[in-house]
């Protein structure tokens, strides 16, 4: 993985990078099952920092319930350091908050000179799990592994990505299929020409998020993630996007004969 890793960084010039991490990019989508809107997510690219004597990205998720449904009250807020390859990440911090229980916070540190990861899980101000072990290869979380399908969105090819949730490593696998299909947002009076993904993730996150998932990302240089269809404990609900902050973008109008 290490390897395919490399190879992929080297073949994106650093153009390419620049359109992906923008600084100042907003996106915001709204979250609904079977038509029911349950809340909005919003991410944010905040620019470049240094991170222990190395460049990085910061970039946040910010999510929020829907106030009129009873049964779902959620409040996180994701924090990653990514690689400015965008491919994975160095840090995570996130914290969230379910109904009347104690906010949970977890903090991932990524050490590659070291080879160590080290992590910790709270709940409120209790310690629920830290643990110390050796790295093999380039990580990611929850929010860097939304990058890292950008990243990779025009390879064509399936990749293994190795990936931390709650102090755990498991796998998330990711077919870029590099299938064209036009895609309707509510936020927009056309279709939007999109590169389509599926894959599956083995691990548990965030209300349940776990399983297949299908994603459809702008057949641009940005891929911006316009629409996703992933699987909660409610089942499966629709991620799509609404609002937008990007400098000299515009969603690609889709091209004629391609409809979904």
């Amino acid at each position: 993985m290490r390897h395919v890793l490399i190879v992929g960084i080297l073949c994106l010039s650093s153009s390419g990078i620049a359109q992906l991490l923008q600084p100042g990019e907003e996106l915001e989508y709204d979250v609904s099952y079977l038509g029911i809107s349950l809340g909005r997510i919003r991410i944010v690219t905040n620019g470049p920092e240094e991170l222990s004597g190395k460049p990085a990205v910061k970039v946040a998720a910010y999510m929020q319930s829907h106030p009129n449904i009873p049964f779902l009250s959620l409040q996180a807020v994701f924090q990653s350091w990514l690689d400015t390859s965008a491919a994975f990440s160095y840090r995570f911090q996130g914290r969230v908050r379910q109904g009347n229980e104690p906010e949970g916070y977890g903090s991932y540190e990524f050490d590659y000179d070291q080879r160590l990861l080290r992590g910790e899980e709270w709940e409120g101000e209790r310690l629920l799990a830290r643990r110390s072990f050796r790295l093999r290869t380039r990580m990611n979380d929850g929010l860097s592994l939304l990058f890292a399908a950008r990243r990779f969105l025009h390879s064509g090819k399936s990749y293994r990505f190795p990936t931390v949730v709650k102090t755990d490593t498991l796998p998330t696998f990711i077919h870029f299929t590099r299938r064209r299909e036009a895609v309707a947002v509510p936020a927009l009076p056309y279709s939007i020409q999109t590169v389509y993904f599926r894959g599956n993730a083995h691990w548990t996150g965030i209300y349940g998020l776990t399983g297949s998932f299908e994603g459809w990302f702008s057949d641009d240089d940005a891929r911006v993630p316009i629409r996703a269809k992933m699987r909660v404990y409610v089942g499966d609900v629709i991620i799509e996007l609404v609002r937008w902050e990007r400098a000299g973008w515009q969603p690609p109008p889709a091209r004629t004969g391609e409809t979904r």
